[in-house]
């Protein structure tokens, strides 16, 4: 039930991607780069889950630093995420198989330069490492140019900038690139990758649905999107993003196997009624921008304390870090994103203000009953 895909096959190291290649599967650290003995721990854990690719998130030198050390303890293939700081580049290179980028962030530095001499950096130090690269669009953190230009076209920002950033690639003759374009919205992940998979059949997709949230909510919404991608041939790489206790994030790699043994079974599985009424509560996987592990307790007490609202056709976001927190809680009724201390709460794109920990919840409900209330 999965039919040949039209796409290139890259090397990630040794790892074929895309074409007639089984499709990858894989996760992504889910502790503070900076401890290395605990994000090592986690390496470990997802290898023997089986996962093909690890990621690690990268956002200053310290990082690096600590990056250096894990790779002289483990032969895991790994992909770095550079987050807002595209100039750390040349530093992780030489230590992992795969750059991530998300167009989204190049603006944040040097903010002189052009987003065409950034990506040419970008590649450059890939061809000089024999790394693979993803370009990671992220609907909750699209470039300023593309929500100008496609003010009333979310849809449309998204692919385009996927499509403007191989174009810039692939100017650069550099052809070991694969792309990613998520959403927590399944629906928003299948229609993006359909039409981005249109434009450009050739390059091997990254599929995910980020920020899907707890079991077995998570697991539904990842189902939905791949189901219909794999089924048409769209997808040559994928992870499963649930927000579960640390120790337990082998079980990305688990679900991830199972999905695609299932698609190419025919074992596909309905979608509940109304699936998509009532509450919605979505929350990133944890990785290692987190930067209190109290966010995993915080979003499973989110789901607890407002299950009596399960009625309400209301979203709630919990994301754990800053770095797409505040952007990928607008599009929320009611958002929260979690800092060292404290948690800060949004009331769509307006910030309420920023909460301990033990205080946010009744907050919360707070602006969930008022919510409720001005609806009715």
């Amino acid at each position: 039930m999965i039919p040949s895909r039209q796409s290139r096959r890259i090397l990630i190291r040794d790892l074929p991607v895309g074409g007639d290649a089984p499709i990858a599967v894989q996760s992504m650290a889910a502790t503070p780069t900076t401890d290395v003995a605990a994000t090592l721990r986690q390496v470990r854990l997802l290898e023997a889950a089986g996962a093909d690719l690890i990621r690690i998130a990268v956002d200053s030198k310290r990082d690096v630093e600590a990056l250096r050390q894990i790779r002289a303890e483990t032969t895991a293939r790994l992909s770095v995420d550079l987050q807002e700081n595209y100039r750390l580049a040349e530093l992780v290179a030489p230590l992992v198989d795969k750059l991530r980028y998300n167009p989204g962030h190049l603006h944040h530095h040097e903010r002189e330069k052009s987003v065409e001499d950034k990506v040419r950096y970008l590649v450059d130090v890939a061809g000089a490492h024999g790394c693979a690269m993803r370009i990671g669009v992220n609907a909750g953190s699209v470039a300023p140019h593309y929500k100008e230009r496609f003010a009333d076209d979310h849809l449309g920002a998204i692919v385009q900038c996927a499509v403007d950033h191989c174009g810039l690639i692939d100017d650069l003759g550099f052809t070991h690139y694969v792309v990613s374009i998520k959403d927590s919205d399944p629906k928003t992940v299948i229609d993006a990758n359909l039409r981005f998979a249109e434009a450009r059949p050739d390059v091997p997709l990254h599929l995910g649905v980020t920020e899907a949230g707890m079991p077995p909510d998570g697991v539904i919404k990842t189902r939905i999107a791949f189901e219909q991608l794999l089924s048409r041939g769209i997808g040559d790489t994928l992870r499963v993003s649930l927000t579960v206790p640390f120790e337990q994030k082998g079980m990305e790699i688990a679900v991830g196997r199972e999905l695609i043994d299932d698609i190419a079974a025919g074992r596909f599985r309905s979608v509940p009624p109304n699936f998509f009424d009532g509450l919605n509560i979505i929350a990133c996987p944890s990785c290692s921008r987190v930067e209190n592990t109290a966010f995993i307790e915080l979003a499973e007490e989110v789901k607890r304390a407002t299950a009596y609202a399960d009625e309400h056709d209301l979203t709630i976001a919990v994301m754990g870090c800053r770095v797409n927190g505040p952007g990928e809680t607008d599009d929320a009724d009611l958002g929260l994103w979690c800092g060292p201390t404290q948690v800060h709460l949004k009331r769509g794109e307006e910030l309420v203000g920023a909460f301990g920990y033990d205080e946010v919840i009744a907050r919360l409900r707070e602006e969930l009953d008022a919510l409720i209330a001005r609806r009715a």
